[in-house]
């Protein structure tokens, strides 16, 4: 079904209303990003490891000699053989973004529970470039809000920041977590989001909110049903 036919006159007063909330809420989100990033920090008091392609790492390891380090928590179960289909949705829009971010001390890395060689191997099927690094064994995912034990399900659990009961099978979440250095050494986690709040990394989605039929997932059991790893459609 057709939105209404107008002339260019009538379609051109349209834009321009549209434009002025456009701009609104630009400012908006202006406004939204002055608070995150005068958010307070609390200091990371764990000793977490990881595994990349070098072997071991602490998390210290991996800002990568910059202050600044930007975590995706990519759903990969250990015994899990691929990587989350919406992850790997999201993950498609990674490649390249890290060299940008390196020249504002920024670090980019995925984390993951499962085995360095399975995320490995997926990444080289997936076609991907970016940083991805184990937390196998590590309580790093659980205490960032990510994953969860069988234990921790048997009950209400804090996540999202809110208690929620989850069944079962969801015990793997995505997520982004921000942490930042200073001159001594000190790791502070400054932020982290989960949800529909990693929707502004998704620069696909950002493209279909531009299309006429937005991202025209109403009618499905839930919103990614249609989707597929981009080696799969």
């Amino acid at each position: 079904m057709r939105n209404q036919i107008v002339s260019h006159e009538e379609w051109l007063k349209a834009r321009l209303e549209l434009l002025a909330a456009e701009k609104e809420l630009t400012r908006q989100r202006d406004a939204l990003t002055r608070r995150r990033m005068a958010m307070p920090w609390e200091r990371v008091q764990k000793s977490y490891r990881f595994e990349g392609p070098t072997g071991a790492l602490s998390l210290a390891d991996l800002f990568d000699g910059r202050s600044q380090l930007i975590v995706y928590h990519f759903m990969f179960g250990p015994d899990w053989e691929e990587g989350c289909t919406s992850c790997s949705f999201w993950a498609d829009n990674f490649n390249g973004i890290p060299i940008h971010l390196n020249h504002r001390d920024v670090t980019f890395t995925a984390v993951s529970r499962a085995p360095f060689a399975k995320l490995d191997a997926y990444k080289k099927r997936m076609g991907w470039s970016f940083p991805w690094v184990s937390s196998a064994g590590s309580d790093f995912n659980r205490d960032y809000g990510v994953s969860f034990t069988a234990e921790d399900l048997q009950k209400p659990v804090f996540f999202n920041y809110k208690m929620r009961t989850l069944s079962a099978d969801e015990d793997e979440w995505p997520g982004i977590s921000v942490f930042c250095k200073d001159e001594t050494g000190t790791i502070f986690h400054t932020y982290s989001c989960y949800l529909r709040g990693i929707d502004m990394v998704n620069g696909a989605y950002h493209f279909l909110d531009l299309a006429p039929n937005g991202r025209d997932e109403d009618g499905f059991d839930f919103t990614m049903a249609w989707l597929r790893r981009h080696d799969e459609y």
